[in-house]
């Protein structure tokens, strides 16, 4: 097996020179960098992952839970830590919980199995009390999208709740007074807080709450519809309605539309996340902007700085959301 005392010999540089070519590092010169994988490449050499792993204790692998791998939503988030963790030459095992319970606790302790460095959680299922004894072990990790007073710390969330006022809030200030609520599911706390935050637009605005104008769906596109249908069936009256993400809010207006109701003319639409596609839709949908990818990058970050000591990382833990205005909202005639 060819060393790195034999590339360095080939390339007429150090050892040390040789391994900071390995690791990818900005501090080797252009010129330096292609003598040394010139080298490699004439010598045949290959990086031994698991013997640098024995002898520094660390894999440079960062185990990754999320609730799907399909989906724009946490598409986005898992490639905004992949862009941080790439550069710092560090990898991901990404795994599905499917916000079931015992398979997020299956995937963790396979990800720890496999002697990941450090972890980043996107878990719904399992318990705080749960996450708090796992956050007391060795191995450093971050939890997303989900807040926990006693780690809070070690959490990375988006103000849910102030994304669900200022949803409502823009309506209200649209001139609308019967608003509709598409829930997503009401076990989650992203689907808890963003209701919290519709309500509290609505008691500040001196809106009586109308717990027939809310229905819970699992933010999924198919639920928006079914919401919309279940408004229906229990001959709601409204002129617009909040959705508890884009995808709801596309299934909404699907709906509606086979009602024979256009948005925005006759009932006014927002969803959350500002997802991609929600720019491209026909009209184009009015939402709250959830930086996932910055969440992402900042889980990549949080890592970076705790797992290998990189403490120029800059951190915050709570990401403000923003209001998008666009064509499926409309002031209340």
């Amino acid at each position: 097996m060819v060393t790195i005392k034999q590339v360095s010999e080939k390339a007429g540089v150090s050892s040390a020179t040789v391994s900071r070519v390995i690791n990818n590092t900005d501090t080797v010169k252009e010129k330096t960098r292609q003598l040394v994988l010139s080298a490699m490449e004439e010598l045949g050499y290959r990086h031994n992952v698991i013997a640098a792993s024995l002898a520094s204790n660390k894999t440079n692998t960062i185990g990754y839970v999320v609730p799907e791998l399909h989906g724009s939503f946490f598409g986005a988030m898992v490639a905004g830590s992949e862009h941080v963790l790439r550069k710092a030459n560090k990898h991901m095992f990404v795994v599905a919980g499917h916000s079931d319970d015992k398979l997020e606790r299956a995937e963790i302790d396979a990800l720890l199995s496999r002697r990941c460095d450090a972890l980043i959680l996107h878990v719904e299922a399992v318990s705080d009390d749960y996450l708090i004894q796992l956050a007391r072990q060795k191995v450093p990790l971050v939890i997303v999208n989900r807040y926990i007073e006693e780690i809070g710390e070690k959490c990375i969330s988006l103000n849910n709740t102030l994304g669900g006022y200022l949803a409502t809030r823009h309506l209200i200030d649209q001139g609308h007074a019967a608003i509709a609520y598409a829930a997503g599911a009401l076990f989650k706390a992203d689907g808890i807080n963003r209701l919290n935050g519709h309500k509290q637009a609505l008691e500040e605005a001196h809106i009586p709450l109308d717990e027939n104008l809310i229905v819970e769906g699992n933010f999924q596109a198919q639920s928006g519809e079914a919401c919309v249908a279940e408004l229906a069936r229990r001959q709601a009256h409204y002129t617009a309605i909040a959705c508890g993400n884009d995808e709801m809010a596309t299934g909404a207006i699907n709906a509606l539309r086979e009602q024979g109701r256009n948005v925005p003319e006759d009932v006014s639409v927002i969803g959350f996340d500002n997802i991609d596609y929600a720019s491209y839709l026909t009209p184009k949908l009015t939402t709250i902007d959830y930086p996932v990818r910055e969440i992402g990058e900042m889980a990549a970050r949080w890592i970076l700085n705790q797992a290998y000591g990189d403490k120029h990382q800059s951190l915050t833990h709570i990401l403000s959301p923003e209001l998008i205005v666009r064509g499926t909202t409309r002031p209340h005639a």
